[in-house]
């Protein structure tokens, strides 16, 4: 007979204001539950309206947004939105899927945690499960981008990951970003630079109004009576254009007329040979970072130097690049090695608004030089619409699509689309999973039936819940057959909801899904390799006061 010996009920181990949650109930569970809440909210492709802790408003369905701009505070769910940012940092596209899968797989777990199955060896049919469904993708049928690359076949290939965010926009989308893509494309295409292609957004009109225009925009015309420059040399100030202010008050006592007419001349004169010297050293176009000063911009005017004002650190910083300038804090000539060059400085009209552009020439313009070397070029997209919040998603939308040829240019390989290749997947590894012995084949079967969810949200968001179903039937029916791994759900449900997608030129990026599935599953894994939280008291200062209530409210 053994001895119990009695435990101490009043231990503390933390401060006080922890919190100890562990175990199955209290702590696997509750995180799989507040997963489950950030999974089915960004599974909908309706439009979420957000107001961020700012106050600033956003319609959108784009779920990196949405999870950047939520302040998500449980620590199981901020796994999954990190795991979401390494996709957006990776790939810039199939955020949505991390997360849908993330939570479908936890879903799917929690039925076997509570059938009794100890999360290890959940945890080891999923990462079993994951390298599987990884060399699956892989022998599935693919596809190369055709080289050298061709405006529809690059528009072709975004057209999937537009319509996502888009969809009915996504032909004017996708032929925009191919458009801005090539023209700015280098000679070795792995070191294409997404800074690149820049969004100008100009209220008014529509879509149909929007274009590509070589080289910088700015929303706004240059400052002086300079409009237009060619071949000039270009010098950028991040400080102020203007007299400098002393540190300290003084007293001038002024004892006659011409003691008040000499005044300013002292001043005035040191602006001028600093602005002579700027003119003398080659400079035709000053691009200025804060303001710029009255007397300066007279000067400046007379010795024919164009001035455009840009406020933005981000803008300055890749203008630079372009031009090869380096950004000055002082007010003085620039150095050969500090002023760069520009080909074109122009203003020109876009729907109705004046706006700057700078260009650099290429290969195909006429009065390229071709022994001032390689320029880095940029291509500038102008947006018009109606609403600011619709120009944002647009602009989302256009960002997803030239980050989905950053990673087309890695790897140029494409699988079939439209939740195809999901499907294709899940039949293979729940095969797969019934050769294993074990209680890992559980997970594994488990890991098959949440790839589902992404043929299955799909259907269910474009023809409702019910008819849903019914494709995903169809499908799993047509899977079965011989050379059916490329069937996937027609959205627009034209016959029986389910189409090809390869003969419909539907195409996602094989690298894409491959970051997602492993992204998802090390997300999944994370959550239930935890069996205790432990939450320190939040710091913080004093309270803030309870208003007291208005005197002619009744108590």
């Amino acid at each position: 007979m053994s001895l119990k010996v009695p435990k101490a009920n009043n231990i503390q181990l933390f401060k006080d204001g922890y919190k100890h949650l562990q175990g199955l109930d209290e702590a696997v569970l509750r995180n799989i539950q507040a997963v489950n809440e950030l999974s089915d909210l960004v599974r909908t492709s309706r439009n979420k309206l957000l107001i961020n802790h700012l106050g600033r408003l956003f319609v959108t369905s784009d779920a990196a947004t949405i999870i950047r701009e939520i302040e998500v505070v449980h620590p199981a769910a901020k796994l999954l939105v990190m795991a979401s940012q390494a996709q957006e940092a990776e790939m810039g596209d199939a955020t949505n899927m991390v997360l849908i899968l993330a939570g479908e797989l936890l879903k799917k777990a929690e039925n076997l945690l509570i059938m009794g199955l100890h999360p290890s060896e959940v945890i080891k049919g999923y990462e079993l499960a994951s390298i599987k469904a990884q060399a699956e993708l892989e022998k599935l049928p693919t596809i190369d981008l055709p080289s050298p690359l061709t405006q529809s076949s690059l528009a072709q290939a975004l057209k999937p990951a537009i319509a996502s965010k888009q969809y009915g926009s996504e032909d004017k989308l996708a032929a925009l970003v191919a458009e801005a893509a090539l023209s700015i494309m280098p000679p070795n295409p792995k070191n294409f630079n997404v800074d690149n292609v820049r969004v100008v957004k100009i209220m008014g009109g529509s879509l149909a109004g929007s274009r590509v225009v070589q080289g910088m925009v700015f929303g706004r015309e240059p400052e002086g009576t300079v409009k237009k420059v060619k071949k000039a040399k270009v010098a950028v100030f991040t400080c102020a254009l203007d007299i400098s202010q002393t540190e300290t008050k003084g007293t001038v006592l002024i004892k006659n007329a011409n003691d008040m007419l000499n005044f300013t001349t002292g001043e005035e004169k040191q602006l001028e040979k600093i602005f002579k010297e700027i003119a003398d050293s080659g400079v035709q176009v000053i691009i200025a970072g804060t303001t710029v000063g009255d007397l300066a911009m007279h000067y400046l005017n007379r010795f024919g130097i164009a001035v455009l004002k840009v406020l933005s650190k981000f803008e300055l910083r890749r203008l630079c690049r372009v031009v090869g300038a380096t950004p000055l804090a002082r007010v003085g000539a620039p150095t050969p090695e500090e002023a760069g060059l520009v080909d074109v400085f122009e203003t020109i009209e876009i729907g109705g608004d004046r706006v700057t552009v700078l260009r650099q020439l290429g290969l195909q313009d006429e009065g390229y030089d071709p022994t001032s070397g390689e320029k880095t070029r940029t291509a500038t997209i102008v947006l018009r619409g109606a609403t600011s919040n619709h120009l944002d998603d647009l602009e989302r939308a256009i960002d997803d699509g030239v980050n989905v040829i950053k990673s087309l240019m890695k790897d140029p390989r494409l699988v079939p689309g439209a939740g195809a290749s999901e499907l294709e997947l899940a039949k293979r590894v729940d095969e797969y999973g019934s050769s294993l012995r074990g209680l890992a084949q559980h997970a594994v079967k488990k890991f098959s039936n949440a790839l589902e969810v992404i043929p299955r949200t799909l259907a269910e968001n474009a023809l409702g819940g019910a008819e849903g179903n019914e494709v995903l039937s169809r499908l799993w029916a047509k899977h079965e057959q011989k050379g059916g791994e490329t069937w996937g759900v027609d959205i627009e449900a034209e016959t029986d909801g389910t189409l090809q997608a390869d003969k419909h030129k539907i195409y996602d990026s094989l690298a894409a899904k491959t970051w997602a599935i492993r992204l998802a599953a090390e997300a999944a894994n994370s959550v239930l390799s935890v069996d205790s939280i432990i939450m320190s008291k939040p710091a913080g200062g004093p309270k803030v006061p309870q208003q007291a209530g208005h005197w002619d409210e009744d108590d």
